[in-house]
C-alpha cells in the first residue's frame, strides 16, 4: 500500500524533506529551553544575579522566537506538501478509472469510487500532515526529553524507564481493540453515498411516487449504522485520554516526591527540578501525540488501503501490443461468443452466439427483459470482454483494435441517456470536438432535433442543466442520437434509444439514417415491434441466445415468441 501511495508524491517530495527538517530543529530548541530555564533559576533567581537573568532571559526570547518561525514554517511546508500529495491522488485515481471498464466499475461501484476519491483521500491526506510533521515532532521531543531528564537527574529519569512501557502497552491494546471497526466504517460510507446519490438523481420519482419518507428511513439506516460503528470505536479510542491523565499524573506525583528528597540531600536544585517538570510533561504530550497520531493512522490505513486497490485496479480491457488503428467498414461476425459478467457465475449471460451482420445492414434486436440484448452489442466496442469465442469488426477480433479507433467507429446510444453541464452545441460536440457547426446543425437534423434546438431560448447556446433536467426524455434521446451521429461511424447501435420519442418521430429518425448513412451498419434495439419491423433482419433474443433470425415476415410465421410480442403490442395499441 505504502509503495503504491508514495508514487503520488512526486514534486512535493522536497517539502515533504523539508518538513522534518524545520520540525527537527524546532524541537531541538523547544528542548534546551527548560534546560537553560532551569540554570536561569538556579544561578541567576536564586542568586539574585539581574545580569546573568538578563542576559539569558535575552538569550531564551530569542530562542523562542527561532523555535516558533521554525514551526511555522513546518507548518506551511507539511499542509502544503499534505494537500498537494492529495491531489495528485485524486488526479492519479481519476485518470486510473478512465481506463475501467465495466466490470472494473461494476467491482467497486460508483459510490464507492466517489468515497474513495474525496473521504478516503482527506484521512490521507490528515495523515500524511501527520507524517512529517507531528509524527517527526513528537518522537523527537520524546528522545530530546529524555536525554535532557538523564543529563539533569539519571535516577528521576528512571521514573520515564518505567511508565513509557506501560503506557505504550495499554495504548497498543486500545487500538487493536478499535481498528476492526474503520474498514466497516468505511464500507458504510459506500452505501450512504449509494443511498444519497439515488435519492439526489431520482428526486422526481421519489415526490411522484411520495416515496420522501421511505427514503429517510433508507438514509437514517445507513447513516445510523456509520454513527453505532464510529461512536463504538471513538468510544475505545477515547480511552487514551484516560491513560494520558493518570500517567501524567503518577509521573508528577513521583518527581515531586523523589525531586523533593533529592532537594533535600543536595543532589538537586530547584530549577533543575523545574527542568525536570517541564521535561516529565514533554515526554507525557509526546506519547499523548503519539496516540492521536496512532488513532489517525489507523483510520487512514484503511483508506489508503482503498485507495491503493483502485490505483492498483488493472483494466480488464487493454490495448494490444500493436493495434490496428483503422475501422475500414461495418462488418461484425460473432464466432461461438459465450460471457458471463463473473467468472464465479455459474450461468453465462451470452452463450453460444454466432452472428454475421454485413456492412450497412439494419439489425433489430428484440427480446424479454433480461434477455441480454444490451450486452450482445455492448461486445462489438469492447465495453466487456468476451468469456471466451471472438467478436470480428472489419475482418479483424476486436481485441486487435486501439480502444478510442475502434469505440469512435462504433457510436453506442443508450436507453439511459446522460447529458452534461454545458450548451446543447458542447454536449454535441462530445461526438466529435472538432466538428464545425454546419456538421453539428447536420447531425442534429438527422436525429430530427435541429428544430426543438432552434426553439430554444437560445438555440444550440443553451445551457443544459445537470443531468439534461431542463429537456424532455425525447429530446434528450434525440440530442445523444444526433451526438453519436457526429462521430461519422462504420456502425450506430442504439439501445433502445427511442423509447422516449413518438413513433411518427421515431420513423422520421430511421427514415434519415437510412438516406443519410446508407453504408453505416445500424444495430436497433428495441421492446417495440414497429421500432424494428423494417430492419433487413430481425434477432430475437431468449435468455442469452439467439432463438431466430429473420425479416419480421419471416418471424411471424415462423417464431412463436415473435408472433406473440407483435400481436400483443397490435392488440394494446388498437385498445388506446
Amino acid at each position: 500500500m505504502v509503495n503504491v501511495l508514495r508514487k503520488s508524491i512526486r514534486q512535493y517530495k522536497k517539502l515533504s524533506l523539508t518538513s522534518p527538517v524545520l520540525v527537527a530543529g524546532e524541537a531541538l530548541i523547544e528542548m534546551l529551553i527548560p534546560y537553560l530555564v532551569g540554570i536561569l533559576i538556579d544561578k541567576g533567581i536564586m542568586k539574585g544575579n539581574m545580569g546573568y537573568i538578563n542576559k539569558w532571559g535575552l538569550i531564551l526570547f530569542v530562542l523562542t522566537l527561532i523555535s516558533l518561525s521554525l514551526g511555522a514554517a513546518a507548518s506551511y511546508v507539511s499542509a502544503h506538501a499534505a494537500a498537494g500529495f492529495a491531489a495528485n491522488l485524486r488526479k492519479d485515481m481519476f485518470y486510473h478509472i478512465q481506463d475501467f471498464s465495466f466490470s472494473n466499475i461494476d467491482k467497486f461501484s460508483s459510490a464507492s469510487l466517489v468515497t474513495r476519491l474525496t473521504t478516503d483521500v482527506t484521512n490521507v491526506q490528515n495523515a500524511y500532515q501527520m507524517l512529517i510533521r507531528i509524527a517527526v515532532r513528537a518522537p523527537l521531543m520524546l528522545i530530546f526529553s529524555i536525554i535532557m531528564s538523564v543529563i539533569i537527574s539519571p535516577r528521576l529519569s528512571l521514573i520515564f524507564v518505567v511508565i513509557a512501557p506501560i503506557f505504550v502497552l495499554i495504548l497498543a491494546l486500545i487500538i487493536k481493540s478499535a481498528y476492526p471497526y474503520f474498514p466497516r466504517i468505511f464500507k458504510g460510507y459506500d452505501v450512504m453515498n449509494q443511498d444519497v446519490r439515488e435519492n439526489i438523481r431520482g428526486i422526481r420519482e421519489v415526490k411522484t411516487y411520495v416515496q420522501e419518507e421511505a427514503q429517510i428511513e433508507k438514509f437514517e439506516k445507513s447513516s445510523g449504522f456509520i454513527y453505532k460503528l464510529f461512536s463504538t470505536a471513538q468510544k475505545i479510542m477515547s480511552l487514551n485520554a484516560l491513560v494520558v491523565m493518570a500517567v501524567l499524573n503518577i509521573s508528577t506525583l513521583a518527581i515531586c516526591w523523589f525531586g523533593a528528597k533529592e532537594i533535600v540531600g543536595g543532589s538537586l536544585q530547584t530549577g533543575q527540578l523545574v527542568s525536570m517538570f517541564s521535561y516529565s510533561n514533554s515526554v507525557l504530550f509526546s506519547l499523548n501525540i503519539l496516540a492521536m497520531i496512532t488513532t489517525q493512522l489507523v483510520i487512514s490505513e484503511a483508506s489508503g488501503k482503498r485507495i491503493a486497490a483502485v490505483l492498483t485496479e488493472k483494466s480488464a480491457i487493454e490495448n494490444p501490443r500493436k493495434p490496428l488503428k483503422d475501422v475500414t467498414n461495418g462488418d461484425i461476425v460473432f464466432d461461438h461468443v459465450n460471457f458471463k459478467y463473473s467468472p464465479d457465475e455459474k450461468h453465462y449471460a451470452l452463450e453460444d452466439i454466432n452472428l454475421h451482420i454485413t456492412p450497412g445492414e439494419t439489425i433489430g434486436i428484440i427480446g424479454e427483459t433480461g434477455s441480454s440484448k444490451s450486452t450482445l452489442v455492448s461486445m462489438i466496442p469492447r465495453l466487456y470482454d468476451v468469456t471466451s469465442g471472438a467478436v470480428r469488426v472489419a475482418g479483424h477480433n476486436v481485441k486487435s483494435y486501439e480502444l478510442k479507433a475502434l469505440r469512435d467507429k462504433v457510436a453506442m446510444v443508450l436507453q439511459k441517456n446522460v447529458l452534461f453541464s454545458g450548451t446543447v452545441e458542447e454536449n454535441l460536440k462530445w461526438g466529435n470536438e472538432n466538428a464545425t457547426h454546419e456538421e453539428v446543425v447536420a447531425a442534429a437534423k438527422i436525429a430530427h432535433a435541429d428544430g426543438f434546438i432552434r426553439e430554444m431560448p437560445d438555440g444550440y447556446n443553451t445551457m443544459i442543466e445537470q443531468g439534461g433536467n431542463n429537456v424532455s426524455g425525447g429530446q434528450k434521446q434525440r440530442i445523444t442520437i444526433a451526438r453519436a451521429l457526429l462521430k461519422n461511424p462504420e456502425i450506430l447501435i442504439l439501445d433502445d434509444s427511442t423509447s422516449a420519442v413518438d413513433t411518427t418521430t421515431e420513423r422520421e429518425i430511421r427514415e434519415s439514417l437510412a438516406k443519410d448513412m446508407p453504408t453505416t451498419t445500424k444495430i436497433i434495439i428495441s421492446q417495440r415491434v414497429v421500432s424494428i419491423k423494417d430492419a433487413d433482419r430481425i434477432i430475437v433474443m431468449n435468455h442469452g441466445t439467439i432463438q431466430a433470425i429473420g425479416t419480421h415476415e419471416e418471424l411471424m410465421k415462423t417464431n412463436e415468441l415473435y408472433h406473440s410480442i407483435a400481436k400483443l403490442q397490435e392488440e394494446n395499441n388498437a385498445g388506446k
